[in-house]
């Protein structure tokens, strides 16, 4: 007879016994452990985690939901993504599926259709599929062009306190760093992040002006008190060498704040003492790096007609191992930069598994959407299991890597303090009023 996997009963104290859990993700507790993988009970008391035990030896008296070693994850964290351009597709598609023609076709899609209305019933969308699949953490960078900065980060703003008890959402913003020479306008941004609780973003694109641009913006951010994210190198041009700069200026003007590059993806393309130079200053700045493997890929190399020559990624390894913290992230999803995606982590993780080579071994592999995102946010209590925090929790029926890898794993169970909730992802049909039928 075949498994039939199992929801946890539904009462207020129960125990997921027998369950695989990935060590990395797992506080105040080991035991044996294969592959970062362990073995143990979970009891659950009132919609939080009162305790971890080793497999097999929580108290009888709690209802018992048998995993059968099937695996159990905390929540996860999305730390890079764009909801507020998420599809868009079918209204405004990429044909040739360039960079460059992503930026004009986000930018004639932006100035036509991007009111209050259309921002917010996509993001609407985009956040009940992330809180179907089992995050309860985002970053989203929304595009800060006057007048859409303003327009968006009330939309943001509006989506955050609906979704406080859901999911906890932070917002960059997006600009060119150019833009920046516009007093007023630059002025206006930085009142509107620091009011929205945001950070600070932009595009960085090596010119002669970058070190007055980063300098500019730094100060800014110290002003205001704001951590910055940015878009980094996303180019496969090996002679552009923005992340140096910008580990520079961030030494130079002995800036305090959090540091986020995303992308990186020239480093790749780079030589082995280019690269070691690079990533010194790296670690040196305290800056974390998050690659974003699914559009990478799809966006790098790419020319018409030819195959490609490499995977577009950054050299994750290498940072990780120099003490710099990494994750990985959706990025976009269903528009111009990226055609597909629904901002599962899960498939995140997969792909990320596969392009970047984060197996063999896969010991600490997990905490690239779970404890090193959440931490890079700011938010260590997001993407952990541990005795007194929330029971939320993602449960599989996979119980080994082999197994959860091979699958889209679409029959998980995703617990919110201990309750199984309801993962009917909305209907593309719905937003047939947003962007057509």
């Amino acid at each position: 007879m075949s498994y039939s996997f199992m929801s946890p009963p539904n009462a207020a104290r129960f125990v997921l016994s027998n369950a695989t859990v990935p060590a990395v993700t797992v506080a105040g507790f080991t035991g044996p452990s294969s592959e970062g993988l362990m073995k143990a009970d979970i009891v659950v008391a009132d919609g939080l985690i009162k305790d971890i035990l080793p497999a097999g030896s929580a108290p009888a008296e709690f209802a018992k939901a048998d995993m059968r070693d099937g695996m159990v994850w905390p929540t996860f964290a999305d730390m890079h993504t764009h909801i507020d351009k998420g599809h868009i597709w079918e209204r405004r598609a990429n044909p040739d599926g360039s960079f460059v023609g992503a930026l004009e076709a986000v930018r004639a899609d932006r100035e036509a259709n991007w009111s209050a209305d259309d921002v917010r019933k996509r993001m609407e969308f985009s956040l009940r599929s992330a809180y179907a699949h089992g995050t309860s953490l985002i970053r989203t960078h929304l595009d800060s062009l006057a007048p859409q900065h303003r327009i968006s980060f009330e939309v943001f703003s509006q989506m955050r306190e609906t979704w406080k008890e859901k999911i906890a959402l932070q917002a960059v913003a997006l600009f060119p760093l150019d833009a920046m020479a516009d007093d007023a306008f630059f002025a206006d941004l930085l009142m509107v992040i620091r009011d929205a609780g945001g950070l600070i973003g932009g595009v960085t694109q090596t010119n002669p002006d970058i070190d007055r641009q980063l300098d500019k913006l730094i100060r800014a951010a110290a002003d205001y008190g704001l951590d910055i994210d940015l878009h980094v190198d996303e180019t496969e041009d090996k002679q552009v060498l923005t992340l140096k700069a910008i580990a520079e200026a961030v030494l130079r003007n002995g800036f305090t704040g959090k540091v986020t590059a995303g992308h990186c993806c020239s480093l790749a393309r780079q030589d082995e003492d280019t690269v070691a130079a690079t990533i010194d200053l790296v670690a040196k700045a305290g800056i974390s790096v998050v690659s974003l493997p699914m559009c990478n890929m799809y966006l790098q190399d790419r020319h018409a007609g030819r195959t490609p020559r490499w995977r577009g990624v950054t050299l994750l390894h290498e940072l990780a191992a120099a003490g710099v913290p990494t994750a990985v992230a959706s990025d976009n999803t269903r528009d111009p930069f990226y055609a597909y995606g629904d901002l599962d982590p899960v498939e995140v993780f997969r792909e990320a598994v596969r392009i970047l080579h984060l197996d063999h071994p896969l010991d600490t592999a997990a905490r690239v959407i779970t404890t090193s995102a959440s931490a890079i946010l700011g938010r260590p209590d997001v993407g952990r299991i541990a005795v007194g925090g929330p029971a939320d929790l993602v449960l599989f029926s996979a119980r080994r890597w082999s197994e959860f890898l091979s699958r889209p794993q679409s029959d998980r169970v995703v617990l919110r303090k201990g309750k199984v909730i309801d993962r009917s992802l909305p209907d593309y049909r719905e937003l047939d009023t947003v962007i057509g039928a």
